[in-house]
């Protein structure tokens, strides 16, 4: 999903790594709309390292519902992958919160565009 090009970018912290790739500027439409229009995709890796499936999918859960509640200030046709490390596990869901923050900033600001 993501590569190593321009427009790629990695935000990381204790709890989370997150990756985000940007669409090149003035892309041309696939199917009938432009990437750039599209909402951001996001995508969540959970390792057996956080815990067991019910410590995973918890976590997956708070991280569905943090990044759902910050789409919209995501750069469009942005592609996000979410990497949970083992700390997320002991985590609470506010302090997700703020290293979701954190790391998405870092991420977007390295791939070459500010989040918003």
């Amino acid at each position: 999903m993501l590569r190593r090009a321009p427009g790629h970018g990695r935000g990381a912290s204790a709890v989370l790594v997150v990756h985000a790739a940007l669409p090149p500027l003035g892309r041309e439409p696939v199917g009938n709309r432009a990437e750039a229009d599209e909402t951001p995709r996001v995508g969540f890796a959970v390792p057996k390292a956080v815990g067991g499936s019910v410590v995973r999918n918890r976590v997956r859960r708070q991280l569905r519902a943090l990044s759902a509640e910050r789409i919209g200030a995501w750069p469009r046709g942005s592609r996000v992958v979410i990497r949970a490390l083992a700390p997320a596990a002991m985590t609470s869901s506010a302090d997700l919160g703020v290293e979701l923050d954190r790391a998405a900033a870092t991420a977007f600001r390295r791939a070459g565009r500010v989040a918003g």
